[in-house]
């Protein structure tokens, strides 16, 4: 769960480097706030489709995203 807390963290900076709220991203991606809040609080983990989805819609890598370029 502490992988999900670091890429939920990530998403979030993410987010807000775009200048966006949870809301705004949650009606880009069909969910309510609170699903996408989980995202980002490292409660629900992410599939593979949603991982390249956020990474297209935030302009980063799946690396940045999982802090993978150490």
């Amino acid at each position: 769960m502490e992988i999900a807390k670091a890429v939920g963290e990530n998403l979030k900076q993410a987010r807000k480097f775009k200048g966006l709220t949870q809301r705004e991203v949650a009606e880009k991606f069909n969910m309510s706030q609170q699903q996408y809040s989980r995202f980002e609080n490292g409660v629900f983990e992410l599939n593979y489709y949603q991982i390249i989805s956020f990474c297209d819609f935030f302009e980063i890598t799946p690396n940045e995203l999982f802090n993978l370029d150490h």
